[in-house]
């Protein structure tokens, strides 16, 4: 009876040991929260003076720049 579950216990193990079909699960979620991390960091990088100057300045800076040249002048 104990030999008898021993087998079973050590066939079942082994099985275990060789299901594969949760690793492609966790390789997708290790590889999203790379991307997620290198994405957080492209678009809130910060300057040596804690100025923005990652992607999120080089986008304000150009709807600021497209903002002031569709503005109409004072002057005029």
């Amino acid at each position: 009876m104990l030999t008898r579950l021993y087998v079973e216990s050590a066939l079942f193990l082994d099985a275990l040991k060789k299901d594969q079909r949760g690793v492609t699960a966790i390789e997708y979620a290790v590889l999203a929260a790379g991307i997620a991390g290198l994405m957080l960091s492209i678009f809130t990088a910060t300057g040596d003076t804690g100025d923005t100057v990652g992607l999120e300045a080089a986008i304000q800076a150009a709807f600021t720049k497209i903002t002031t040249a569709l503005a109409p002048s004072s002057g005029s």
